[in-house]
């Protein structure tokens, strides 16, 4: 009998390569536990309101009267609503064609993006252009779409940094192109050294790829470091030396826990450099409502800007983004309001500065209690999380250890991580499921 078209055997080959480990095995085997009855704390995406976050109010209020028009008519509306949030519902409403229904730009609403532009603006210090600004459903979708346009086929590499957030190497695989994983030094608090990056694109070369992008996460994602701005400068004149386009996933950048090295955003350094770097290098950079101390995730809502990208390529790009008609209009909105929060003046700004402060401090908090815990721990080492929402220990697992994870067919960390779930309630993810040193 004929295979049908999407019987296993006959779909996509890359659909089948494709491994998403935060929503992998470890994750499946939580969720039949949680059907079973147990209790469990998912850790294994950052997804803080899930976690017990309380939204801020602010911006659910502004939301809520954009969702729900009418309550603006009503006479007693400023008995439940503070007044600054029903201007600023009115103003976001006065940009729509139709309210939170209606399909927007496929680049986004304009006067949120060029809330966006003046947010980098304020950021960098450089202007911003809102036209070269597209407002994403998260950040994940900004990345699957500018790797669809660099990936044209399966020579064409794309540096990554390892361990690695499983987006990257699963999207790559669905675009057919290839991964060129670039380790990050544990003992070096997960730094990076620029001369082996040059090292592999020599050893991609030989066999057939070409490096077409560079990926960096900043703040680590999931190994938490913060980059420092020498580094990022190295970074961008290794890219204009291999000439490849440098991807700036800066979603943690609200998520500092130190304050030796706060973030600071490659596009600023990039235009720090002046010329020629400033006019040559291309650059797109990421940002999102779903971390933060906003921990937004399910409102989908991301932006990503790019820099020194031609205009009949941002032409291409804007066609593609019109086939999904328009991103989601109330994530635009959060995402509007996460660029222009409540100013001094407002009613709602002491409020906003509290609840933000509070969690921003209790984020702080846990990154050291994690970080100390680990280390207190017998066979357990953990660089400290200076940013972003995890900790990355490294556990060392005794030999019988991993002659029982061998006999159950499983890596080791996976086995471990599965009699952790099992065992506790606590769903995490695997090293292996981030690519890591042989090891």
């Amino acid at each position: 009998m004929a295979l049908k078209p999407l019987d296993y055997e006959n779909i996509n080959e890359n659909v089948k390569k494709v491994q998403y480990a935060v929503r992998g095995e470890l994750y499946l085997r939580a969720s039949e536990l949680q059907k079973e009855g147990k209790k469990i704390i998912f850790t294994n995406v950052g997804n803080p309101h899930a976690l017990g976050q309380k939204p801020l109010t602010f911006p659910r209020q502004v939301v809520a009267l954009c969702q729900a028009p009418f309550l603006m008519e009503d006479p007693n509306v400023e008995l439940l609503f503070p007044a600054d949030a029903i201007a600023r519902a009115k103003h976001y409403l006065a940009m729509t064609s139709g309210g939170l229904g209606a399909y927007s730009d496929s680049r986004g609403i304009p006067g949120i993006r060029k809330e966006v532009a003046e947010f980098i603006q304020r950021r960098d210090g450089y202007p911003s252009d809102p036209d070269l600004i597209f407002l994403t459903d998260g950040a994940s979708k900004g990345i699957m779409q500018i790797l669809n346009t660099v990936i044209r086929d399966k020579n064409d590499g794309i540096l990554v940094p390892v361990p690695q957030y499983p987006l990257y190497s699963a999207t790559i695989s669905l675009n057919g192109g290839s991964l060129v994983p670039y380790y990050l030094e544990e003992s070096a608090n997960w730094g990076l050294d620029v001369g082996s990056l040059r090292q592999l694109v020599l050893e991609a070369h030989r066999k057939g790829i070409t490096v077409r992008a560079m990926v960096i996460i900043n703040p680590g994602n999931p190994t938490g470091q913060c980059i420092s701005k020498a580094n990022i400068k190295e970074l961008l004149e290794f890219c204009y030396t291999e000439n490849l386009v440098l991807l700036a996933d800066e979603v943690y950048q609200q998520n500092v826990y130190q304050d030796e090295r706060p973030f600071i955003s490659a596009k600023k350094v990039l235009m720090d450099m002046g010329l020629p770097f400033s006019k040559e290098v291309q650059l797109v950079s990421y940002h999102t409502v779903s971390k933060g101390y906003w921990g937004e995730c399910g409102q989908r809502g991301g932006y990503f800007e790019m820099t020194n990208i031609s205009p009949k390529t941002v032409d291409e790009i804007y066609k593609v983004a019109s086939i999904s008609l328009s991103p989601n209009v109330p994530g635009q909105i959060f995402l509007g309001l996460m660029m222009n929060p409540p100013k001094p003046i407002d009613i709602s700004y002491a409020q906003f500065v509290s609840e933000s402060k509070a969690i921003l401090e209790s984020l702080r908090r846990r990154a050291h209690i994690m970080t100390d815990g680990f280390n207190s721990c017998r066979n357990v080492v953990c660089n400290f999380t200076e940013g972003a929402m995890y900790s990355f220990p490294q556990i060392k697992l005794p030999p019988k250890a991993i002659s029982a994870a061998k006999e159950a067919g499983k890596a080791p960390d996976v086995f471990y991580c599965l009699k952790l779930v099992e065992a506790t309630g606590i769903s995490t993810v695997p090293g292996s499921g981030f690519g890591q040193k042989e090891g």
